[in-house]
């Protein structure tokens, strides 16, 4: 019976539990920046959208509504300058996370492939790797590896944890690079919309890939930029073949996106507002925290777009995951996203105007 989960790490938020209690102590209460999750409210036209669509007593379509496919579409072209995306190069997905876990599976990847990743990254690149018995490989350029074996390259732009942003001659050098050895690329740009101090660019960019998404497919959710993670929505884009062959398997296993859910996301990307609105609040919340955290001492290393700041103090991500939790304040400590992350935390930026302020205090 614990034939998989023997493949896969400790889950690592739990080792945060006797740091989160300490935090909750604090006679103001725990302010929480561990996890980065959506607080302020979903956009009243989502929430609408949603309702409207509630009545859905039929099964939902694995590759989603015509609607559906055409806001996709709309939004790949107009938001990334993918000028060639039509319905076949678009598929919806249950969340991203979903879909990061089992796409080595669902692609037939196995013992003697490999899976590559950032040297700091997203926990999940490696669970799928694990789940179907690949051999996982980390990189810092993906470009310095030895390409044989490698089946899928995952980039990460911008980065969960650090918020790097990999620049678009850089992209054009890797998607060369990886057409040039038949490796398949996936580009998570899940935070391409929340760029600070530089401005993210996707691998469907037509100047990156040339207009042709062949090996390449970028993974997309509305999660951050519209406050809907409790809605896995979510979607991939990019080599028709590819996305082709991903929903044959998705029809098998019935992964479908609830009709609620697509009508809710043809929505949330026909609408820019509530989109800049959030940003707004984010900017200011990431400002205040910056500047609070540079005040008591660290130093903040990349954080040019995402979520999160991704901060030290020059010792054991530990020591300063507990020097935070006794004055209320809950972070992430940077080994959760590889061993080169242990001198470091990750800060979220998620958290009420009045939490955030709070901890602004407390730092001072």
């Amino acid at each position: 019976m614990a034939a998989v989960s023997a493949r896969l790490p400790v889950f690592p938020w739990d080792k945060l539990e006797p740091y989160k209690a300490t935090a909750a102590a604090h006679p103001d209460g725990i302010v929480d920046l561990s996890v980065g999750t959506p607080v302020d409210p979903v956009p009243q036209l989502i929430r609408s959208a949603l309702v409207a669509a509630a009545d859905s007593p039929g099964y939902p379509t694995v590759w989603g509504t015509p609607a559906l496919r055409d806001a996709i579409t709309g939004w790949l072209r107009g938001r990334l300058g993918a000028s060639a995306a039509g319905h076949r190069n678009v598929l919806p997905v249950v969340g991203s996370k979903e879909l990061v876990a089992w796409l080595p599976t669902q692609l037939g990847l196995g013992a003697g492939d490999k899976v590559a990743y950032p040297r700091l990254a997203y926990p999940t690149y490696e669970v799928g790797a694990r789940l179907c018995g690949a051999e996982a490989v980390v990189y810092d350029d993906p470009t310095e590896l030895d390409p044989a074996g490698i089946k899928l390259l995952w980039l990460n732009s911008p980065s969960n944890p650090t918020g790097k942003v990999i620049p678009k001659d850089e992209l054009v050098r890797i998607v060369a690079w990886a057409r040039e050895h038949g490796i398949l690329v996936f580009s998570d740009e899940c935070y391409l919309e929340l760029g600070w101090e530089a401005e993210p660019v996707s691998v469907l960019h037509d100047d990156v890939c040339g207009g042709s998404y062949e090996g390449l497919v970028a993974v997309h959710s509305l999660s951050k930029r519209s406050n809907l993670a409790g809605y896995r929505a979510a979607f991939i884009a990019g080599d028709a073949d590819v996305l082709g062959e991903l929903l044959e398997i998705r029809k098998h296993g019935g992964m479908m996106t609830p009709a609620p859910v697509q009508a809710a996301t043809v929505a949330a990307l026909g609408d820019d507002a509530h989109v800049e609105e959030q940003r707004a609040r984010y900017a200011a919340r990431r400002e205040a925290l910056r500047a609070a955290l540079v005040a008591h001492g660290f130093r903040v290393d990349h954080s040019e777009a995402s979520l999160y700041l991704w901060v030290t103090r020059d010792e054991p991500c530990w020591d300063t995951v507990a020097h935070l939790a006794a004055l209320g304040i809950l972070v992430a400590p940077g080994d959760f996203y590889g061993e080169a992350g242990a001198r470091h935390v990750r800060v979220a930026f998620t958290a009420t105007d009045e939490r955030v302020e709070a901890a602004v205090k407390r730092l001072a």
